[in-house]
């Protein structure tokens, strides 16, 4: 282009630079800032963007501190708004706060995306005190939260559990004309359902969809999965039903949710068919998937089932982990298969998978029960020797055993 004869004015160099600083490639990009005559502010602010957004932020804060002045360049808000982005991102929150200090000396007024971004720093680390000083701020100057800063404080405060001030503020929200989104009702939905008030929740549900908000998967999911803890299947597959009408898809979050219901009602072969509908659909059941139905198989006796499922599920990929090791391992013992579940502790060794807590409690306990208590012991001391630390359940299931053991007048 230069060649040519042709100059290129601001809009070329900044595509360029931006174009550069999404390749990682900053250094390319003050190279290139530093033979354009008099770049402008939003040349620079590209140029710390790219700093900020590869993680350097301390390069960031020098350009702006040691370099823009000595090409002539003044920051603006946007430029403090990006380093204070990056700072409360990194958790830098006292940081940040600090540039804001800074802004005013400067003569800058920090503006309303700079109060939402330490709001949402602030939420993000579970300080909410802090949160609503700066809320306080922001209405001392006269200034209105939008409807990104309503969300954090929501989000934050309905996972502090405290749901009956997150509706205020939602009713707050509504006041000052911000109009609630998807956002905001999937954050008082999962507030709701973490506190068990799953009735809260569903009304929540209904006034959204009454509003003309389209419910998303992370809406149904959480409904599906409050619905499942309390065994109310009916209840899921009402949800199903209605994700399968609106078309809106479903994910792994949603296919375990719905197959945990199904075992939980012993219907595990149409949790075997959701199974392979995943399959089918590209989607691919992940551990947790498999665990369920394990789980399920375990429950109603199929442990040879589920070992099948298990050897199917390792063909297709999947990498069990010790919660799966560990429902088979109690399957196998409910069903008096104790050898077999020894069989399955050793291969652990050979998969380099490690025993935990739950695999030794286990197994002792199963020992105990059919009477092999020396067996019992010697597994109590190899784990120990292998790392295990007993824990407060082990040193029951042996008390509580050998203890019932002297009481028969076994003792040998």
């Amino acid at each position: 282009m230069i060649l040519r004869g042709f100059n290129p004015n601001s809009t070329t160099y900044g595509v360029l630079m931006h174009g550069l600083c999404r390749t990682g490639q900053v250094d390319e990009v003050r190279d290139l800032l530093n033979r354009i005559p008099n770049p402008n502010v939003d040349l620079v602010n590209t140029l710390i963007n790219g700093y900020v957004t590869n993680g350097q932020l301390d390069e960031a804060k020098a350009f702006l501190n040691e370099k823009m002045l000595s090409i002539g360049c003044n920051p603006d808000v946007f430029t403090y708004n990006i380093l204070i982005h990056g700072l409360c991102k990194r958790g830098l929150l006292a940081s940040a706060h600090e540039l804001v200090t800074e802004m005013v000396i400067k003569g800058l007024d920090p503006n309303l995306i700079t109060y939402t971004i330490l709001i949402d720093g602030f939420c993000k680390e579970g300080r909410l005190m802090e949160a609503f000083d700066i809320v306080d701020e922001i209405s001392a100057k006269g200034l209105t939260l939008n409807p990104v800063g309503y969300n954090c404080l929501i989000s934050a405060l309905c996972k502090d559990l405290n749901v009956h001030k997150a509706l205020e503020m939602l009713n707050d929200m509504r006041r000052t004309g911000s109009k609630p989104d998807i956002f905001t009702f999937n954050s008082l939905i999962f507030g709701f359902c973490k506190v068990d008030g799953i009735e809260e929740a569903k009304k929540i549900f209904q006034d959204m969809l009454l509003e003309g908000v389209i419910a998303n998967t992370v809406t149904y999911n959480t409904l599906i999965h409050a619905f499942q803890r309390k065994g109310e299947t009916q209840e899921v597959l009402k949800l199903v039903n209605d994700m399968l009408f609106r078309g809106c898809p479903f994910d792994n979050i949603t296919y375990n949710g719905l197959i945990k219901a199904l075992c939980n009602e012993g219907a595990v072969d149409k949790g075997l068919g959701l199974i392979e509908e995943m399959i089918r659909k590209g989607q691919a059941p992940n551990n947790i998937s498999c665990n369920i139905l394990i789980s399920g198989l375990c429950r109603i006796g199929r442990v040879q089932d589920a070992l099948e499922f298990l050897r199917d599920m390792i063909n297709r990929g999947l990498n069990p982990d010790i919660v799966t090791y560990n429902t088979l391992i109690n399957g196998f013992c409910k069903t008096g298969r104790i050898r077999e579940a020894l069989n399955l502790f050793e291969k652990l060794q050979i998969e380099g998978i490690y025993p935990d807590a739950v695999t030794y409690n286990t197994l002792i306990t199963w020992h105990c029960k059919a009477g092999m208590y020396e067996d019992a012991c010697l597994l109590l001391c190899r784990g120990v020797e292998n790392g295990f630390i007993p824990n407060s359940i082990t040193w029951y299931i042996m008390v509580t055993n050998f203890v019932k053991k002297d009481d028969r007048g076994s003792w040998p």
